[in-house]
C-alpha cells in the first residue's frame, strides 16, 4: 500500500469505519452476530478495525492515517444499542495503535437516528477529550457554526 499511496501523491489514507461500510459492521452489535474473536462483546466488535488501522499505520506511518466512525449513525440497518460505549471504547483504543494514528474524524450524533429514528441528543466532546490525536467533528455544519464551535474549543 505504501506505494499506491505515496507514488501516487497522497498524504495519507482515511480508514472508513463508517455510515454501514464493511468496518462499521463488525463495530455495532445490529450488524455483527459472530460469536468469535471478532464478536460478542465490545472489546471483540472493535478488533477488526483497531487492527486494520494497526496495519495501515505498520505500512504508511500512523501519521498519515486517519479513521473516520459514526457510531450514532443508524446507515442501511446498522445501529448499535449504546453508541455511547461504542464510540467511547474506540476513541480510547485508537490511541494506542502504535506510532499512533493523525486523526479520528467522527459524525455528530444530531444527523443519526437511533431506534424509534428520533434523533440521538448527544455531542462529541467525550470521545474528542479520550482521543489523544486531532479530532474532526462532521455532520450538520455550516461555516457559522464550524466556526462558533472551533471558537469554544469544542
Amino acid at each position: 500500500m505504501r506505494h499506491a499511496c505515496v507514488h501516487a501523491g497522497f498524504d495519507g489514507v482515511e480508514i472508513h469505519g463508517a455510515h454501514g461500510y464493511l468496518i462499521e459492521q463488525f463495530l455495532k452489535d445490529s450488524a455483527n452476530d459472530r460469536e468469535d474473536e471478532y464478536g460478542s462483546s465490545l472489546e471483540n466488535w472493535g478488533r477488526f478495525a483497531l487492527e486494520g488501522g494497526t496495519a495501515v499505520a505498520d505500512e504508511i506511518g500512523g501519521r498519515r492515517v486517519g479513521v473516520r466512525l459514526s457510531p450514532f449513525a443508524d446507515y442501511m440497518d446498522c445501529h448499535d444499542s449504546d453508541p455511547h460505549a461504542l464510540a467511547l471504547h474506540m476513541a480510547t483504543k485508537l490511541n494506542g495503535i502504535p506510532g499512533g494514528i493523525l486523526y479520528l474524524h467522527m459524525v455528530e450524533p444530531r444527523m443519526a437516528r437511533a431506534d424509534g429514528r428520533r434523533v440521538v441528543p448527544k455531542r462529541l466532546r467525550p470521545y474528542r477529550e479520550a482521543f489523544g490525536g486531532t479530532f474532526i467533528a462532521a455532520g450538520g455544519y455550516d461555516r457559522e457554526e464550524g466556526n462558533k464551535v472551533v471558537g469554544e474549543g469544542y
